[in-house]
C-alpha cells in the first residue's frame, strides 16, 4: 500500500458518485420530513466511555479510539443512538413529546471491508421518544418502508422481519437465565443466520447455559417462529401470552399502514447490541444477497443510563452502502450525469465581461449557470455545455452585446431563439417549475 493510497475501508466521492449518495440523502430527508421528523446532528468524536458502557462489546471492538491531547479518551462514532440519548438527556425536560428526530451522520467501525461494508459509511437515523406502545415501533418501521420505496425499491425486493426482546427476555426467565447473563446469550444468538447453530451453541455454553439448554435455546431461535418458542416452554403459549399479544397487536398496526405483506415474524431477529429493550427488527433484500438494509428496535433504558428522563425510545439505522449494492443489482440507480440550467459561451474574448456579466445574472435570477472560462470556438463552447448537462447554451457576442438579446440553443432540439436576459430566466425558471410540477 502507497502511503498516499486511500485507507482499507474508505471510499472517495468522485463528483458521479457524489451525486448518486446525494440523490439518496434528498430521499431520506424527504421521507422522514413528511412523517414529521425533525433534522438534528452531533459530533462526530464523543466520549469512549458513551459507547463502551452503552453500547455493549459487540461495538467496543469495532471502535477508532484514542486519547487526545487533553488526555481525554475519545472515539469516532460508530453509531448515532447514544449520542441522540446524551442530547435529549441534556434537554428532555423542555422538549415536547413525542420526540421525532433524525439523521445522517458520517460514521466510522474498524471491521473487516465487504461487500456493503466499510470502515467509514453514512446512514439515516429516525428515532420517536416518549410513546411506550407498539404504535411508535409500527410508525418507524413504516417510514423504514416509506425510505426504502422512496429509493425506487418494490415489496418484491424487500422484507421486514421484526421480533422482540421481551419475548426472548421471558422465554430465557422461564429457563432460568438470570439478568447477568442475557446479554451474552443475545450477542450469541444474534449470529445465528452468519454463523450457523453449532457456533451459536458453543457460545452459548461460554456464556454459562447448560449444554441441553443451549442446544434446545438455539433450534428453536433456529424455527424462526412463535411456535418454536412457545414449545421450548412447560405450558407452551400462556407462559408468553402477554408478549405474543404484544406482537398481534404490532402486525394489526402493520397491516393498518398496508406493509403488512413486507412484514414478518422471525425469532432469530435479536440485534446484538446491549441497549435493546423491545421490538427489534431488520430489512434484507428477497434474494438474500445481501447483509442487513436496516436495523433497529426499543431502547427504553438508554436515556436513562446516560443520565436523562427515562423516555421509552425507539429508532433505526439505515446504511447507504447496502442500499447501493441492491439499487444497482435491481438496475435502480438514478442518472447521476451532471445538470445545470445554463451554460454561458463568449465568442471571443473581448465578449468575455458580457459573459461574465450574463453568467451573474442568470445566477443572481436563482438559475444554475455554468461559463466557459478558456477561450475558444463557439462550437467547443457548446459541446462543453453538453458535457456540463446544461438545459441551454448562451452564446454572448459582440451581435448579443449590441443588441441586449442573447442567443439561446436548446441543446435537446438545436432551437435558437434571440431573447433578453430577463426573458431568458423567467423561460427557464418556468421550465424547471413545470418539470418539477408531478403529473396530473
Amino acid at each position: 500500500m502507497s502511503r498516499l493510497d486511500r485507507l482499507p475501508g474508505t471510499r472517495d466521492f468522485y463528483p458521479r458518485e457524489m451525486r448518486v449518495r446525494r440523490w439518496i440523502e434528498a430521499r431520506w430527508r424527504e421521507v422522514a420530513l413528511r412523517y414529521g421528523f425533525q433534522e438534528y446532528d452531533g459530533p462526530i468524536l464523543e466520549p469512549l466511555e458513551l459507547f463502551t458502557e452503552k453500547s455493549g462489546a459487540e461495538i467496543e471492538r469495532q471502535l477508532y479510539a484514542f486519547e487526545d491531547r487533553g488526555g481525554r479518551h475519545v472515539a469516532l462514532r460508530p453509531e448515532m443512538t447514544p449520542s441522540l440519548a446524551r442530547m435529549i438527556a441534556a434537554r428532555s425536560q423542555g422538549l415536547p413529546k413525542p420526540v421525532k428526530w433524525f439523521s445522517i451522520p458520517r460514521l466510522f467501525r474498524y471491521e473487516r471491508p465487504q461487500r456493503g461494508r466499510f470502515r467509514e459509511f453514512w446512514q439515516l437515523n429516525l428515532d420517536i421518544l416518549g410513546i411506550e406502545g407498539v404504535e411508535a415501533d409500527a410508525e418507524i418501521i413504516a417510514a423504514g418502508v416509506d425510505v426504502l420505496k422512496g429509493c425506487g425499491l418494490t415489496a418484491e425486493d424487500f422484507e421486514v422481519r421484526y421480533s422482540d426482546r421481551r419475548l426472548l427476555d421471558a422465554v430465557l426467565g422461564e429457563l432460568g437465565v438470570g439478568e447477568p447473563r442475557r446479554q451474552p446469550v443475545y450477542a450469541a444468538l444474534d449470529r445465528l443466520l452468519r454463523a450457523g447453530p453449532e457456533v451459536v451453541v458453543a457460545e452459548l455454553q461460554k456464556a454459562g447455559l447448560p449444554a441441553s439448554t443451549a442446544e434446545a435455546l438455539t433450534r428453536a431461535v433456529a424455527r424462526r417462529e412463535l411456535a418454536g418458542l412457545e414449545a421450548l416452554l412447560p405450558g407452551g403459549a400462556a407462559r408468553l401470552e402477554r408478549e405474543v399479544e404484544r406482537i398481534g397487536r404490532l402486525a394489526a398496526y402493520l397491516d393498518a399502514y398496508g406493509i403488512g405483506q413486507l412484514c414478518v415474524f422471525d425469532a432469530a431477529v435479536v440485534r446484538g447490541l446491549a441497549y435493546y429493550t423491545g421490538v427489534v427488527f431488520e430489512m434484507y433484500d428477497r434474494a438474500g444477497e445481501l447483509r442487513a438494509l436496516c436495523g433497529g428496535g426499543r431502547f427504553d433504558d438508554l436515556l436513562g443510563a446516560v443520565g436523562g428522563e427515562n423516555l421509552p425510545a425507539v429508532g433505526f439505522g439505515l446504511g447507504e452502502a447496502v442500499l447501493l449494492e441492491l439499487l444497482a443489482a435491481r438496475g435502480r440507480l438514478p442518472d447521476s450525469e451532471p445538470t445545470c440550467d445554463a451554460f454561458v459561451v463568449p465568442v471571443s474574448a473581448a465578449d468575455r465581461e458580457g459573459a461574465i456579466a450574463a453568467a451573474a445574472g442568470l445566477r443572481s435570477g436563482g438559475l444554475a449557470a455554468d461559463l466557459a472560462l478558456r477561450d475558444q470556438s463557439v462550437g467547443k463552447g457548446l459541446r462543453a455545455a453538453a458535457q456540463a448537462g446544461a438545459r441551454v447554451a448562451i452564446v454572448v457576442g459582440e451581435r448579443e452585446r449590441a443588441s441586449g438579446r442573447f442567443t439561446v440553443r436548446d441543446l435537446d432540439t438545436g432551437e435558437e431563439l434571440a431573447l433578453p436576459l430577463a426573458d431568458i430566466i423567467q423561460r427557464l425558471s418556468d421550465g424547471r417549475r413545470t418539470a418539477a410540477r408531478p403529473e396530473e
